[in-house]
């Protein structure tokens, strides 16, 4: 996959994260949210050349987007992001985490995606 199809499927799966939260359906809408994360820092890294195929070379990419972009938040949105994937598996989170945290996945992979220019 080139990098211009992760930064599509992460634009979609944002997409896809709305429906399925809208629906009810919170471990598909959690999974969704995290695959959207994870293709915008898959797109910026495999731009960058930089290691992607692993879950920690997605996290040290997300360490080196906020070195090079000075956005601070990126590893802070990247956590919560990891929370969402998280809760497909275990279904810990409540409601009202759901709601407050997902604004900052959607904005994690709008500023990743224009990071990539």
């Amino acid at each position: 996959m080139v990098t211009e199809e992760h930064v599509q499927t992460a634009r979609d799966f944002l997409e896809a994260a709305d429906r399925e939260f809208g629906a009810g359906d919170v471990l598909q809408g959690s999974e969704k949210l995290w695959g959207a994360a994870s293709h915008a820092v898959i797109a910026a890294a495999q731009q960058r050349g930089w290691p992607y195929g692993k879950h920690g070379n997605l996290k040290v990419a997300v360490r080196r987007l906020y070195q090079e972009s000075g956005d601070e938040l990126l590893t802070r949105d990247f956590t919560i992001a990891e929370q969402f994937h998280a809760n497909f598996y275990h279904d810990f989170m409540e409601d009202f985490q759901i709601e407050e945290a997902r604004p900052f996945v959607q904005d994690f992979v709008d500023r990743v995606l224009r990071l990539i220019g």
